[in-house]
Protein backbone atom coordinates (compact mmCIF):
# COMPACT_ATOMS: atom_id res chain seq x y z
CA UNK A 1 0.00 0.00 0.00
CA UNK A 2 1.26 3.33 -0.86
CA UNK A 3 0.72 6.63 0.63
CA UNK A 4 -0.54 9.35 -1.68
CA UNK A 5 -0.93 13.00 -2.45
CA UNK A 6 -3.62 14.08 -4.61
CA UNK A 7 -3.52 17.37 -5.88
CA UNK A 8 -6.44 18.14 -8.22
CA UNK A 9 -8.70 21.14 -8.24
CA UNK A 10 -11.62 19.66 -9.56
CA UNK A 11 -13.51 18.47 -6.55
CA UNK A 12 -15.69 15.85 -8.73
CA UNK A 13 -12.34 13.90 -10.04
CA UNK A 14 -10.92 14.65 -7.02
CA UNK A 15 -13.33 12.58 -4.96
CA UNK A 16 -13.80 10.19 -7.20
CA UNK A 17 -9.88 9.28 -7.89
CA UNK A 18 -9.69 9.44 -4.21
CA UNK A 19 -12.53 6.68 -3.53
CA UNK A 20 -11.18 4.50 -6.35
CA UNK A 21 -7.29 4.84 -5.00
CA UNK A 22 -8.70 3.93 -1.95
CA UNK A 23 -10.18 0.61 -2.72
CA UNK A 24 -7.29 -0.20 -4.45
CA UNK A 25 -5.72 -0.03 -1.21
CA UNK A 26 -3.73 3.28 -1.22
CA UNK A 27 -4.23 5.66 1.84
CA UNK A 28 -4.40 8.81 0.17
CA UNK A 29 -4.59 12.27 1.01
CA UNK A 30 -5.46 15.09 -1.08
CA UNK A 31 -5.46 19.27 -1.93
CA UNK A 32 -7.14 21.13 -4.42
CA UNK A 33 -4.54 23.89 -4.52
CA UNK A 34 -0.82 23.66 -4.73
CA UNK A 35 -0.07 25.92 -1.44
CA UNK A 36 -2.39 23.12 0.22
CA UNK A 37 0.02 20.51 -1.09
CA UNK A 38 2.87 21.70 -0.10
CA UNK A 39 1.48 22.12 3.53
CA UNK A 40 0.68 18.65 3.57
CA UNK A 41 4.18 17.87 2.17
CA UNK A 42 6.04 19.28 4.09
CA UNK A 43 3.92 17.69 7.51
CA UNK A 44 4.26 13.96 6.39
CA UNK A 45 6.12 13.25 2.78
CA UNK A 46 3.55 10.69 0.42
CA UNK A 47 5.23 8.07 -1.30
CA UNK A 48 3.90 9.49 -4.67
CA UNK A 49 2.69 13.24 -4.99
CA UNK A 50 -0.07 13.12 -8.31
CA UNK A 51 0.36 16.51 -9.30
CA UNK A 52 -2.65 18.01 -11.42
CA UNK A 53 -1.59 21.01 -13.61
CA UNK A 54 -4.29 23.34 -13.88
CA UNK A 55 -4.39 24.79 -10.37
CA UNK A 56 -6.34 27.87 -8.83
CA UNK A 57 -3.25 29.28 -7.27
CA UNK A 58 -0.33 28.29 -9.23
CA UNK A 59 0.42 26.93 -12.28
CA UNK A 60 1.25 23.30 -12.02
CA UNK A 61 5.03 23.71 -13.27
CA UNK A 62 5.99 26.29 -10.85
CA UNK A 63 4.25 24.17 -8.07
CA UNK A 64 6.48 21.08 -9.37
CA UNK A 65 9.79 23.76 -8.57
CA UNK A 66 8.32 24.59 -5.24
CA UNK A 67 7.89 20.98 -4.27
CA UNK A 68 11.60 20.01 -5.69
CA UNK A 69 12.88 22.59 -3.74
CA UNK A 70 12.20 21.13 -0.46
CA UNK A 71 11.44 17.26 -1.20
CA UNK A 72 13.06 14.49 -3.61
CA UNK A 73 9.53 12.78 -3.15
CA UNK A 74 8.23 11.28 -6.40
CA UNK A 75 5.72 13.08 -8.80
CA UNK A 76 3.67 12.05 -11.08
CA UNK A 77 2.16 14.94 -13.77
CA UNK A 78 -1.68 14.40 -14.56
CA UNK A 79 -2.39 16.77 -17.64
CA UNK A 80 -4.52 17.43 -20.22
CA UNK A 81 -1.45 19.19 -22.33
CA UNK A 82 -0.23 15.98 -24.79
CA UNK A 83 2.20 17.80 -26.01
CA UNK A 84 5.66 16.31 -26.65
CA UNK A 85 7.56 19.45 -25.48
CA UNK A 86 5.54 20.20 -22.27
CA UNK A 87 6.19 16.64 -21.45
CA UNK A 88 9.84 17.29 -21.99
CA UNK A 89 9.75 20.29 -20.09
CA UNK A 90 8.20 18.79 -17.09
CA UNK A 91 9.91 16.17 -16.85
CA UNK A 92 13.27 17.87 -17.02
CA UNK A 93 11.94 20.19 -14.58
CA UNK A 94 11.46 17.05 -11.85
CA UNK A 95 8.47 15.24 -12.91
CA UNK A 96 8.94 11.46 -12.65
CA UNK A 97 6.42 10.49 -14.80
CA UNK A 98 3.25 11.68 -16.36
CA UNK A 99 -0.49 10.59 -16.86
CA UNK A 100 -2.65 12.68 -19.65
CA UNK A 101 -6.34 12.84 -18.84
CA UNK A 102 -8.53 11.42 -18.86
CA UNK A 103 -7.30 8.39 -17.20
CA UNK A 104 -8.93 5.54 -14.99
CA UNK A 105 -7.62 5.06 -11.11
CA UNK A 106 -6.43 1.51 -11.98
CA UNK A 107 -3.96 3.03 -14.57
CA UNK A 108 -2.85 5.53 -12.59
CA UNK A 109 -2.35 2.96 -9.90
CA UNK A 110 -0.04 1.29 -12.15
CA UNK A 111 1.99 3.54 -12.61
CA UNK A 112 2.39 4.33 -8.37
CA UNK A 113 3.37 1.00 -8.23
CA UNK A 114 5.94 1.12 -10.84
CA UNK A 115 7.64 4.09 -9.75
CA UNK A 116 7.47 2.43 -6.04
CA UNK A 117 9.00 -0.69 -7.56
CA UNK A 118 12.07 0.90 -9.00
CA UNK A 119 12.85 2.55 -5.85
CA UNK A 120 12.97 -0.59 -4.00
CA UNK A 121 15.84 -1.82 -3.36
CA UNK A 122 16.42 -5.12 -4.44
CA UNK A 123 17.80 -8.01 -1.62
CA UNK A 124 20.52 -9.49 -2.11
CA UNK A 125 20.63 -13.38 -2.26
CA UNK A 126 22.84 -15.91 -3.03
CA UNK A 127 22.09 -19.73 -3.98
CA UNK A 128 25.19 -21.91 -5.08
CA UNK A 129 23.30 -25.28 -5.30
CA UNK A 130 21.08 -26.21 -2.43
CA UNK A 131 22.62 -23.56 -0.24
CA UNK A 132 20.95 -19.87 -0.20
CA UNK A 133 22.28 -17.02 1.36
CA UNK A 134 19.81 -13.88 2.01
CA UNK A 135 22.31 -11.07 3.01
CA UNK A 136 19.98 -8.70 3.35
CA UNK A 137 17.78 -11.11 6.27
CA UNK A 138 21.05 -12.80 7.15
CA UNK A 139 19.54 -15.94 7.22
CA UNK A 140 20.83 -18.87 5.16
CA UNK A 141 19.24 -22.21 4.34
CA UNK A 142 20.89 -25.78 2.99
CA UNK A 143 18.17 -27.71 0.83
CA UNK A 144 15.60 -25.62 2.60
CA UNK A 145 16.58 -26.00 5.80
CA UNK A 146 17.49 -23.38 7.61
CA UNK A 147 21.38 -22.76 9.13
CA UNK A 148 21.85 -21.69 12.33
CA UNK A 149 24.85 -19.61 12.01
CA UNK A 150 26.80 -17.35 14.65
CA UNK A 151 27.38 -13.43 13.17
CA UNK A 152 30.81 -14.54 12.20
CA UNK A 153 29.77 -17.92 10.47
CA UNK A 154 27.25 -15.91 8.81
CA UNK A 155 29.52 -13.08 7.37
CA UNK A 156 32.06 -16.49 6.01
CA UNK A 157 29.42 -18.13 4.54
CA UNK A 158 28.08 -15.02 2.89
CA UNK A 159 31.35 -13.71 1.51
CA UNK A 160 32.65 -17.30 -0.07
CA UNK A 161 29.16 -17.40 -1.54
CA UNK A 162 29.55 -14.24 -3.26
CA UNK A 163 32.55 -15.51 -4.67
CA UNK A 164 31.66 -18.95 -5.09
CA UNK A 165 33.68 -20.57 -7.83
CA UNK A 166 36.77 -18.38 -7.28
CA UNK A 167 39.57 -19.17 -4.25
CA UNK A 168 39.74 -16.96 -1.67
CA UNK A 169 42.79 -16.64 0.01
CA UNK A 170 43.20 -16.33 3.59
CA UNK A 171 44.30 -12.49 3.69
CA UNK A 172 41.64 -11.52 1.77
CA UNK A 173 39.48 -13.49 4.50
CA UNK A 174 40.41 -11.87 6.95
CA UNK A 175 40.05 -8.69 5.79
CA UNK A 176 36.75 -9.03 4.27
CA UNK A 177 35.05 -10.90 6.78
CA UNK A 178 37.29 -10.16 10.27
CA UNK A 179 38.00 -5.99 9.30
CA UNK A 180 41.41 -6.48 10.19
CA UNK A 181 44.80 -6.60 8.22
CA UNK A 182 46.59 -9.73 9.65
CA UNK A 183 45.27 -12.04 12.20
CA UNK A 184 45.93 -15.57 13.49
CA UNK A 185 45.12 -18.17 10.78
CA UNK A 186 44.14 -20.64 13.48
CA UNK A 187 41.20 -18.33 14.29
CA UNK A 188 39.91 -18.88 10.62
CA UNK A 189 40.36 -22.32 9.95
CA UNK A 190 38.88 -22.69 13.75
CA UNK A 191 35.12 -20.72 11.65
CA UNK A 192 35.88 -22.88 8.53
CA UNK A 193 35.33 -26.18 10.70
CA UNK A 194 32.14 -25.31 12.29
CA UNK A 195 30.95 -23.56 9.26
CA UNK A 196 31.41 -27.82 7.47
CA UNK A 197 30.18 -29.24 10.40
CA UNK A 198 26.62 -27.35 10.02
CA UNK A 199 27.30 -27.88 6.26
CA UNK A 200 26.61 -31.33 6.97
CA UNK A 201 30.61 -32.34 5.46
CA UNK A 202 34.25 -32.53 6.26
CA UNK A 203 37.23 -31.31 5.11
CA UNK A 204 38.22 -34.82 4.00
CA UNK A 205 34.98 -34.82 2.18
CA UNK A 206 34.30 -31.84 1.04
CA UNK A 207 30.69 -30.75 -1.00
CA UNK A 208 30.68 -27.48 -0.74
CA UNK A 209 33.61 -26.03 1.27
CA UNK A 210 36.56 -26.68 -0.67
CA UNK A 211 40.72 -26.48 0.94
CA UNK A 212 43.07 -25.11 -1.89
CA UNK A 213 46.35 -26.34 0.11
CA UNK A 214 48.72 -23.19 0.32
CA UNK A 215 46.43 -20.55 -1.49
CA UNK A 216 42.78 -20.61 0.53
CA UNK A 217 39.33 -21.64 0.37
CA UNK A 218 36.66 -21.94 -2.47
CA UNK A 219 32.56 -22.73 -2.14
CA UNK A 220 31.37 -24.46 -5.01
CA UNK A 221 28.09 -26.45 -5.85
CA UNK A 222 28.54 -30.29 -5.60
CA UNK A 223 29.73 -31.94 -8.42
CA UNK A 224 31.79 -28.95 -9.61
Amino acid sequence: MATLLLVEDDEHVRRALLRELTELGHAVRSAGRALDALRELTADVPDVVILDLGLPDLDGGEALKMIRAVSQVPVIVATARDDEREVIRLLRAGADDYVVKPFSAGHLSARVEARLRRLRPQRETVRVGGLLVDVDRREASLDGAPLRLSRREFDLLAFLARNAGRVVRRRELLSEVWQQPYGDDQTIDVHLSWLRRKLGEKASAPRYLHTVRGVGFMLTEPGD
